[in-house]
């Protein structure tokens, strides 16, 4: 049964309205104010209007960076956002009457394993869930709480020791995403022999690379569109052939035949069952900017 709820998980550093204070250049206020990430996520929310929760578990300073979204929402016009300041498995339980009356929650970023040691079992998990499958609700994440999104999780690997197997490490993520595994800060940290481990090892599944600045928005649980200022990368490990990750030893280089890559820019889109990639609005885009050069 494909969920009714939608979907964003961000590579992490969406612009959160900094520059404008520093009054640098215009295209950054419009990138924020009418195109940026955080004004798509509230605006999936329901708009102006729309209880928003962010939850900061993940976050080794979880006032600051509450503090950051919640300010960034407000310069957007966005004023109902709470924090959930959820640091313990203990402390999960006081929060589900604002899970049950919110209109969407954004994980920040930190730790995913803390994401998913802390929620996973318990019954907040479960209404989120539950919410996700049948009403329009809305679940963002950014880096760590885009890469907890899925059912299987990177949670270590170096980037650069990731060619050699056992380096990348996984686990149990939350599950709201079935048969993808999602990286964040993609392109900077380059993760992209860490995501095709990962994918080896799951050739089942979809791998996603977000870049900074940009996300995805997944509707039905397998539609995908691109957002943001920076690539989007769509490892596709169904055709794979030559594949040794099993056989060879740990600690040593892992080889894999036909991997099929896609990239993703603001506007294409891409869907998981299928497999088919399209340029969606990407023109559309590219127009409505240069009107505005």
């Amino acid at each position: 049964m494909q969920p009714k709820g939608i979907l964003i998980p961000v590579g992490g550093a969406e612009d959160k309205g900094t520059d404008l204070e520093a009054g640098i250049i215009e295209r950054n206020r419009l990138n924020f104010f009418e195109i940026g990430i955080l004004k798509t996520i509230g605006g999936f929310m329901g708009g102006l209007d729309a209880r928003i929760e962010v939850i900061t578990t993940a976050s080794t300073i979880p006032d600051e960076v509450a503090e950051n979204y919640t300010d960034a929402f407000n310069k957007l016009g966005f004023e109902n956002v709470g924090h959930m300041r959820i640091r313990n498995r203990e402390d999960v339980s006081q929060f589900i009457g604002r899970l049950k009356t919110c209109d969407g929650l954004l994980f920040s970023g930190g730790n995913q394993l803390r994401l998913s040691s802390i929620f996973g079992g318990t019954e907040f998990l479960e209404i989120v869930k539950q919410r996700f499958h049948e009403e329009n609700f809305v679940i963002a994440g950014t880096s760590a709480g885009a890469m907890a999104m899925s059912n299987n999780m990177i949670y270590e690997g170096n980037a650069g020791r990731a060619h050699l197997k056992g380096e990348v490490r996984m686990t149990a993520g939350l599950g709201f995403l079935d048969g993808v595994i999602i990286d964040s800060h993609f392109d900077k940290r380059g993760r992209f022999s860490r995501l095709a481990q990962a994918v080896a090892a799951n050739p089942g599944a979809i791998g996603i690379g977000l870049g900074e600045d940009t996300g995805v928005i997944v509707r039905n649980g397998e539609e995908v569109e691109a957002i943001g200022s920076g690539a989007v990368t769509v490892v596709d490990g169904r055709n794979i052939m030559h594949n040794n990750i099993a056989d060879t030893d740990f600690g040593t280089p892992i080889s894999v035949e036909n991997i099929i890559v896609h990239i993703l820019s603001k506007g294409n889109t891409y869907n998981f069952r299928t497999h088919q990639f399209s340029e969606g609005n990407a023109a559309v885009y590219s127009q409505d900017e240069d009107s505005k050069n």
